[in-house]
């Protein structure tokens, strides 16, 4: 890991985990979970979003305005909202995307889930979805979240990560696999 996302990482779970405990002492973690999908939906979809957090034209009270009236348009709850306030003030709004992922993972680590990471080469239907999160809790032990995304170029298949184990049905892992025998023969 390099060195600036090692230190934005260490950044990100400090916040995080005041978040977390804050939001736990007073029993508002679904809020917080509700408010976490909200900012990684908003960071995805929107340009100018990503462009105010990490763009280092806009000073510290353009960005603490920016991102209160945004938490208010949210309806993100006062937590989350006063520590993104919080974060604009030190100037540390590029680490939303690692506070995002370090919230996720402490809630579902309380929750007693895991996240597995699903790489489709189709968006995949709810039953799909159900049925694979019925697989993996059957082989992890634990209830499993889903992140889907969407990869074309995969051709077909999936690719799953689960923690430290990844596995990878894709079609086009498997001509590049075929590809690559064909080469040692040759």
């Amino acid at each position: 890991m390099s060195e600036p996302a090692s230190i934005s990482t260490g950044i990100a779970a400090r916040y995080a985990t005041a978040v977390f405990e804050l939001a736990k002492e007073g029993k508002k973690l679904k809020a917080i979970e509700t408010d976490v999908d909200a900012l990684a939906a908003a960071m995805d979809e929107s340009a100018d979003f990503r462009d105010l957090i990490h763009s280092p034209v806009y000073s510290r009270s353009q960005q603490e305005d920016a991102i209160t009236a945004i938490a208010k348009k949210m309806k993100l709850s006062p937590v989350l909202g006063n520590t993104l306030a919080l974060m604009a003030q030190n100037r540390r709004l590029f680490v939303l995307p690692q506070l995002v992922a370090s919230l996720r993972a402490l809630i579902a680590e309380d929750k007693g889930e895991v996240t597995a990471d699903v790489v489709a080469a189709k968006a995949l239907t709810k039953t799909q979805e159900t049925a694979l999160a019925k697989s993996l809790k059957s082989s992890v032990g634990k209830d499993v979240k889903i992140n889907a995304t969407v990869d074309e170029s995969l051709i077909g298949g999936l690719i799953v990560k689960v923690g430290s184990k990844m596995i990878d049905t894709s079609i086009r892992s498997k001509l590049a696999a075929l590809q690559n025998t064909m080469k040692e023969v040759g």
